[in-house]
């Protein structure tokens, strides 16, 4: 997670990013208003409330013609990580065409950009799904995760190619010790070893053997603290060792996870002033400087207390997280949560960019939603049966 700082600063989008070379300056675009005319009735198959359906149509108005998603209202930037999320977010809901068109635009990048690139699929393109730079570990492990729930969910075997390339890529990252390379540069300079896209490719691999194996092993000896038993984000970096995030990803990744790692997570938590709409709100910074309220991180803590049975945290989370909610959209009947609850630092120690926390985000958004739901993407890659002497948690 060494340049996950750099990566939020730039867009902070989401967390199993962490790198960019680049400023993006976001532009605002009638295409990023528009929706194509078979996308635009909702055929849910599980109900939601009022309130949350506002969320879930606004995250169906970012949707483009093409089939992508926008990462935020009104920009031209397109994020891998986000639109994994979006098809998740509509399989969760039974909406499968939504799901079908993300995974159509990069189903047909397969010739012209996952092969000539040597596989993977660009971390960022623009809202024509061209300019892409960067190829991301993390990313591209969250799209075989979305692939591998919508073929669980609807035995529909149109995307097995994607599937496998991807799958095959990720497996083809991992170096000698057991640990995957975090991808490639745009000069195409390897990625230096992210823990948290290491144990989101754990997960999006299906089954157990020879690869899931070296990764346990891998993260015992270099990103498993004994003394705190948590795991490690940037072990040279004594200030940032820990992340937020692989307290609830972790959990929601591996069998048996210790359950103190989401009481731990207590060494995050601070209130501020909402900037956006002036209301206090509770929740998890990304570290532990306590100066912001990262808003997709305090959403992926409420379905890690969920699926942990801690009731009564993941529904006061969820309430923190409903304070948040922006109704300013260009939309009627159409809502967002911001990346970020006010101006502050990332991952690190360099700031977020602008727009962070005035700003309805696809992230945050959709993993509240997630919460609501109780819909763990993870939940399908999680059985693995992995046996004990592997688990170095349990030791």
């Amino acid at each position: 997670m060494l340049k996950k700082i750099v990566f939020i600063v730039l867009i902070g989008i989401f967390v199993s990013s962490c790198t960019l070379d680049s400023v993006y300056e976001y532009v605002e675009t009638e295409e990023a208003k528009a929706v194509a005319s078979d996308l635009s009735e909702n055929h849910l198959k599980i109900p939601l409330s009022n309130e949350d359906l506002e969320i879930y149509n606004w995250i169906t108005h970012i949707q483009l013609n093409n089939g992508i998603l926008t990462s935020t209202e009104g920009s031209n930037f397109v994020s891998l990580y986000d639109n994994s999320l979006a098809a998740l977010a509509f399989i969760s809901v039974g909406d499968y065409t939504r799901a079908e068109h993300i995974f159509d635009f990069f189903n047909e990048k397969i010739d012209s950009e996952f092969i000539p690139n040597g596989g993977g699929f660009f971390q960022f393109r623009d809202s024509n799904g061209n300019n892409g730079n960067t190829i991301w570990l993390g990313d591209n492990a969250w799209l075989l995760i979305a692939l591998n729930n919508y073929k669980q969910t609807t035995g529909n075997n149109k995307y097995n190619e994607l599937t496998n390339l991807l799958e095959n890529w990720i497996r083809g990252l991992q170096d000698e010790d057991g640990g995957l390379w975090g991808g490639f540069r745009e000069d195409g300079t390897q990625i230096h070893k992210i823990t948290e896209g290491i144990i989101t490719a754990f997960n999006a691999v299906k089954g157990y053997d020879d690869f899931h194996k070296g990764i346990l092993n891998y993260l015992k000896q270099e990103r498993w603290d004994l003394n705190d038993r948590l795991l490690v984000a940037w072990p040279e970096n004594e200030a940032h060792y820990y992340a937020m995030d692989l307290h609830s990803l972790g959990y929601l990744i591996f069998e048996n996870f210790p359950k103190e790692v989401l009481s731990k997570s207590e060494r995050y938590k601070n209130t501020q002033v909402a900037s956006f709409n002036g209301e206090t709100i509770s929740g998890y910074c990304f570290d532990e400087d306590r100066d912001v309220i990262w808003l997709e991180g305090t959403a992926q803590m409420a379905l890690a207390f969920e699926t942990a049975n801690m009731v009564s945290e993941a529904n006061g989370t969820l309430q923190e997280l409903q304070k948040a909610q922006m109704k300013n959209s260009a939309w009627e009947n159409s809502m967002g949560i911001p990346y970020a609850t006010n101006e502050g630092t990332s991952y690190g120690s360099s700031l977020l960019w602008k727009e962070a926390s005035n700003t309805p985000a696809i992230s945050s958004s959709i993993w509240y939603l997630f919460g609501v739901l109780n819909f763990n993407p993870l939940d399908l890659g999680k059985q693995k049966n992995i046996p004990a002497e592997d688990r170095f948690w349990n030791h």
